[in-house]
């Protein structure tokens, strides 16, 4: 490394967290640069010695990619107090977390990666990018419903974008979203009366679920990977998104 860097792309690229996450670790002052606290902003040159919980950081040379299938009952969080993390579940040979999230009782894709720069990059421009789930209600699917459905819904003091539905069933459909607020899917279902029983996520932007099984994963490939970056080139340094359920 050549030119200093910020401290928090240095922290991304060790795969420890993304840059969002190493901002908090380094405000809690849980960071060193060479035996001394650092500070939001801080930069790393070459030869410096960066320390977080008593290890040495460095980046990573080889970078991870993971489409993976969550059951239900999987958190995707990376805090190991919590029995049902992500990480531990997956276990993985390297440190890796998720990109975004699904609520615990959510299932399907995800992404897991050890790229914080590429985390970051895919959340600013999630309000731009396809998100497409199967779903199960509680009760039989109205035309009625589906229109308001799709015209968008108010719900945590805004309204949905409008989003496509298609019935697949007498109480099951597909939605395809391009935003992700908190508990998106089932607080639109709650406002009409409808209970999310089963909810899946089959595709994030190009890349779909297929074959992988409930509590498997495999690697992205190289293409998939190539238009991953296509698609978030332009993404905004000041939107803030997150692919959540």
């Amino acid at each position: 490394m050549s030119d200093s860097i910020r401290l928090n792309k240095y922290i991304s690229e060790s795969g420890t967290c993304s840059r969002r996450e190493a901002d908090k670790l380094i405000l809690r002052g849980m960071v060193t640069i060479n035996g001394e606290v650092a500070l939001v902003g801080s930069k790393v040159d070459f030869g410096d010695i960066v320390i977080f919980e008593g290890n040495v950081i460095k980046p990573k040379k080889n970078r991870i990619y993971i489409a993976f299938n969550k059951p239900a009952g999987v958190t995707c969080t990376t805090d190991p107090k919590d029995p049902t993390n992500i990480v531990d579940y997956i276990g993985y040979k390297e440190r890796i977390f998720p990109i975004g999230r699904l609520d615990k009782m959510s299932e399907g894709l995800i992404f897991m990666t050890n790229d914080g720069d590429i985390v970051n990059k895919i959340l600013r421009s999630g309000n731009q990018h396809e998100k497409e789930y199967v779903v199960t209600v509680d009760k039989p699917i109205t035309d009625d419903f589906i229109s308001k459905m799709e015209r968008g819904v108010p719900i945590l003091k805004t309204k949905t974008k409008p989003c496509k539905i298609e019935r697949i069933g007498k109480n099951r459909f597909k939605i395809i979203l391009v935003q992700g607020l908190n508990r998106q899917i089932r607080r639109m279902c709650e406002v009409f009366g409808y209970t999310v029983v089963k909810l899946k996520r089959i595709r994030i932007m190009k890349i779909e679920l297929r074959d992988i099984e409930p509590g498997h994963w495999r690697y992205l490939n190289k293409d998939e990977i190539n238009e991953i970056n296509r698609l978030i080139s332009h993404s905004s340094k000041t939107e803030e998104a997150s692919f959540k359920e």
